[in-house]
């Protein structure tokens, strides 16, 4: 790498790939936007070639970009962890990847266990759908994706980690005026709200539509969001396609009920996703967290 290449200009690269722009990233870095250019300017020069295509106000990463920014955060992540271990005290910070299913209940239990046990090490989560989270995985930008399992063809250079088994359930708001009524004769008659067909939860629940003989049915919304899927719910007589885990809180508390499906093939391991070579004492501990809180939650036999 050529040596007038500062850290400095490492930083600036990563916030503006982050943030798409410069208003932004100069504001947060507390300088002017035209001495934050110059810095993304330098490092372009001293790269030899452009990292961001210019489109507008946006800041698009070219293909040379994408691939250094991949290994600028690993190299970032590394001096972070050195920094780190040479302060007694001082835990860094775990950068965790959560899906919608874990996020609700599952989730919020494990970091409030592994803060007790590591009150130094700060966790940052990233939430979002499946695709993105497998990226950032990809990218380095998270160092742990909890989760359901990943696809076979996603799963070159890296490991799952088995947690739990997760329930597809139907469910919809307490008091639905359909309730009691079979099952394929309340999906023809009320509003369906289905995964979107990138979540993993998808083909189970086509597979179920199917077996009732209703291939190919048309759904009033696509969501795994449970601030958008509860407000459906409990807002109409929506019926809504979600992994249990993600309503758990309201089922328990009697707002949304679940359905009786008859079946029980729509379910499917929830764990942890890292890249093999991932490694450090605070990613340890939270995975040695996240098994303890599953065999307490789910029992043994899942975990």
């Amino acid at each position: 790498m050529h040596p007038g290449v500062k850290l400095r200009h490492i930083r600036a690269f990563l916030d503006i790939a982050a943030e798409g722009g410069l208003t932004a990233v100069a504001r947060a870095q507390g300088i002017t936007q035209p001495a934050l250019s110059r810095t993304l300017a330098e490092l372009e020069a001293l790269m030899g070639q452009p990292l961001f295509l210019r489109q507008g106000r946006k800041l698009i990463l070219t293909e040379a970009g994408a691939l250094f920014r991949r290994h600028a955060l690993a190299a970032v992540q590394a001096l972070e962890a050195g920094a780190a271990a040479l302060r007694p005290g001082a835990g860094g910070v775990l950068r965790i990847g959560v899906l919608p299913t874990v996020a609700t209940r599952f989730m919020p239990r494990v970091m409030l266990a592994f803060r007790e046990m590591n009150p130094e090490t700060v966790l940052s989560v990233e939430t979002g759908p499946h695709f993105h989270l497998m990226r950032l995985l990809r990218e380095g930008a998270v160092e742990l994706m909890v989760g359901h399992l990943p696809a076979a063809s996603e799963m070159a250079g890296l490991s799952f980690d088995h947690l739990y088994e997760e329930e597809v359930i139907l469910t919809a708001r307490a008091g639905h005026s359909g309730l009691g009524a079979p099952v394929a004769a309340l999906l023809e008659r009320f509003p369906v709200i289905l995964p979107p067909p990138t979540a993993l939860i998808r083909p189970a629940v086509e597979t179920y539509l199917a077996s009732l003989g209703l291939a190919g049915l048309r759904p009033a919304v696509e969501t795994v969001s449970l601030a958008v899927g509860r407000g459906l719910c409990l807002a109409s007589d929506a019926l809504w396609f979600i992994s249990g885990g993600v309503v758990a809180n309201e089922l328990a508390r009697g707002e949304m009920v679940q359905l009786a499906t008859g079946r029980r093939f729509m379910s499917g391991p929830v764990g942890m996703t890292r890249r093999q070579a991932a490694q450090g004492a605070a990613l340890a501990a939270f995975e040695t967290v996240a098994r303890e809180v599953a065999r307490r939650e789910y029992g043994a036999a899942h975990a």
